[in-house]
This record gives structure tokens, sequence and C-alpha cells, in this order.
């Protein structure tokens, strides 16, 4: 079997940083979601960089904007969602079905997998 796009969500928190690593590991293509509205944080934007440098691509999508996410998801068969699990009763579940209504869209997705760490 070849080897698979993969866009990680989430792809500089705690769980999201261990999968994109991983991905990188297996020789997947690994796509990392940027998502301007979480700011800029430079712990955050030296680990995008240096995952770039081990050969991953960046995608700036939002979860305001639709087509960007639409677009996203068209460049990969295998989607990994790792937004934070610790606000599970916030918004983060809003903005899972904003990424599943675009992984509809582009119809071209294999797998679908949601990374959910506890807290405790």
């Amino acid at each position: 079997m070849g080897k698979s796009k993969v866009l990680i969500v989430g792809g500089t928190g705690y769980l999201g940083k261990r999968l994109v690593k991983a991905s990188l590991a297996n020789g997947n293509e690994t796509y990392i979601l940027h998502r301007p509205e979480i700011g800029v944080d430079i712990e955050k934007v030296e680990m995008l960089i240096s995952f770039k440098m081990q050969g991953a691509h960046l995608v700036s999508a939002s979860f305001n904007d639709h087509r960007s996410l639409v677009d996203a998801v068209k460049l990969v068969d295998v989607v990994i969602c790792a937004i934070s699990g610790v606000h599970i009763r916030s918004h983060h579940i809003l903005l899972q079905l904003k990424l599943v209504d675009a992984i509809k869209e582009a119809g071209n997705i294999k797998v679908y997998k949601i990374a959910l760490i506890h807290p405790n």
C-alpha cells in the first residue's frame, strides 16, 4: 500500500505535534493546517517552521472560511483532527462539524480521525 497524504488539524498541540512527527517518520506526505485565527504564538511558529524543514507542508485555512477548509481537504486523502479536547464542551465541537462539512463537500477523504485526549 502506498503512503498517504495526511492533513493534521491541531498539529502544534500536545497530541498533534506527536501525530505530525509520526506521520513524517512513516513517510507520509504530511500537511499541517495553520489557522490564522489562533494568533501568533512564537513557540507554535517555530514548531511549524521545524516541521516544514522536515518536509511537512503548511496549509493556511480558517474555520471561519469554508472554502479554505475545502481547499485544504482536497490536497489529501486522510484527515486527522487533534484540536484541543480540553475544551470539549466549548465551541471546538462546532469546529469539528465545520471540518466534517468541508470533508463532505471535498468528497475525496478515505479516512477521518478525531484524536481526543482527556486533560486528567
